[in-house]
């Protein structure tokens, strides 16, 4: 067995040989998923416990269907008028003395998942920690490259966009170095952290360097509210030079893909044209991300996590 943790808290843990086996367990879980029968009976009498302090539709949509096709009961906890009042650690305590095999956690801190783990005997799933990682975004969004481009090496991704307040960012440049990928960054200096060339990636503050010989270009979400209030001038700017149009896709490969982790910000990350364009496969993303959530429960359901 390749993957030996009782736990999932990022992609920053694990090794190069780690993720591709997690990648062609989701491919598994894939042909599972086009079959007529999607109920596969792996975690049947296991009990899944979503854990939600921050709003995600999709993150938790996703993983409620991955649970549900393992055959596994599903408890959403976050509408529990008591979870936002109590300690982390009292409501994993809580969850955890119910019998819970499996806690899937987002939170708005860092290292969330880890505290969590330590006071648990269920397993632990980091569905998103504060500003630190997303590891599950981050699967998908390999999964999706390894389809479109049939493996890693020799590929060049530029990741584009606010690169300090995207956990999703921060777990792609973790598994993508990891597996052998030139990485690059771009976005405005006040939204790409200081200390990022350390991490093995090239940083371009011209959008248009960054783009040129990309296979993949993956942007963020660019937070509209308060928190880049006082960091870019203003959107205008930040579209001008580096929203991916037409004219910045002008500089990059011809068979260039454009991701995103959604939710997708018309005009503002990627402009309409290119968004419903070919090269813009944000709905495989999409379909790849219950088979990617089902591989993470799976895995960690053979190597002993979810067993009390």
């Amino acid at each position: 067995m390749v993957f030996k943790k009782k736990d999932f808290f990022g992609m920053r843990d694990l090794t190069a040989e780690e993720i591709r086996y997690i990648l062609s367990t989701a491919e598994t879980m894939k042909y599972i998923l086009n079959q007529k029968n999607k109920k596969s009976p792996h975690l049947q009498g296991k009990s899944v416990i979503i854990l939600f302090y921050e709003p995600s539709a999709r993150a938790k949509l996703s993983y409620e269907m991955a649970a549900q096709h393992l055959s596994a009961n599903v408890v959403d906890m976050t509408m529990a008028t008591n979870v936002y009042q109590e300690k982390l650690q009292d409501m994993g305590q809580l969850v955890d003395q119910t019998g819970a095999d499996f806690i899937i956690l987002r939170h708005p801190m860092a290292g969330a998942a880890r505290l969590l783990a330590k006071n648990v005997s269920a397993s632990v799933i980091n569905a998103g920690d504060g500003f630190n990682e997303n590891p599950g975004q981050s699967l998908l969004d390999l999964m999706t490259i390894k389809e479109q481009k049939g493996d890693f090496k020799g590929l060049r991704v530029a990741i584009i966009g606010d690169l300090i307040h995207s956990r999703v960012c921060k777990s792609n440049i973790w598994a993508l170095t990891k597996l052998g990928v030139d990485v690059c960054v771009s976005g405005p200096p006040t939204l790409v952290p200081s200390d990022i060339e350390k991490f093995g990636v090239d940083v371009y503050y011209d959008a248009r360097k960054a783009v040129a010989g990309a296979d993949v270009i993956l942007t963020s979400r660019m937070k509209t509210e308060t928190k880049n209030k006082n960091l870019v001038p203003s959107l205008t700017e930040y579209k001008h030079f580096f929203r991916v149009d037409e004219n910045l896709l002008r500089y990059a490969k011809p068979d260039t893909i454009i991701m995103h982790p959604g939710p997708i910000q018309r005009g503002i990350e990627i402009s309409a044209d290119v968004i419903d364009s070919k090269r813009c496969i944000i709905n495989d993303q999409i379909a790849n991300s219950v088979a990617v959530r089902m591989a993470m429960l799976y895995i960690l359901s053979q190597i002993g996590g979810g067993l009390r």
